[in-house]
């Protein structure tokens, strides 16, 4: 019911944006959060935005180079990546919640981001 679009291959100090789409799920009734996990590591969150009133949170390591934006109208959660660098590169996957760090309720399938030269 969520399906993650937009990573791809990207050189250093370059921009991705990344979206997620939902089908038979209304987001607007979730938070939303993107999830990303690199080879060889644990999953770890990278933002998320509520369902209300859209506040927001980051991983301090992203702060100031991702931005987590909505479109209810469109039913997609994007994530704006910029100045992205070679510890970026992960699946990363959106989920939705019913709020911010609590346990997923559905998970999409991942986009693969790879921030190389």
């Amino acid at each position: 019911q969520l399906v993650e679009s937009g990573g791809g291959l990207v050189q250093p100090g370059g921009s991705l944006r990344l979206s997620c789409a939902a089908s038979r799920l209304a987001l607007d009734y979730y938070a939303i959060g993107w999830v990303r996990q690199a080879p060889g590591k644990e999953r770890e969150g990278v933002s998320c935005i509520s369902g209300s009133r859209g506040s927001t949170t980051y991983k301090e390591s992203v702060k100031g180079r991702f931005t987590i934006s909505r479109d209810n109208a469109k039913n997609t959660v994007y994530l704006q990546m910029n100045s992205l660098n070679s510890e970026d590169t992960a699946i990363y996957y959106c989920a939705a919640y019913i709020e911010c760090g609590g346990p997923a309720s559905y998970w999409g399938q991942g986009t693969q981001v790879t921030v190389s030269s």
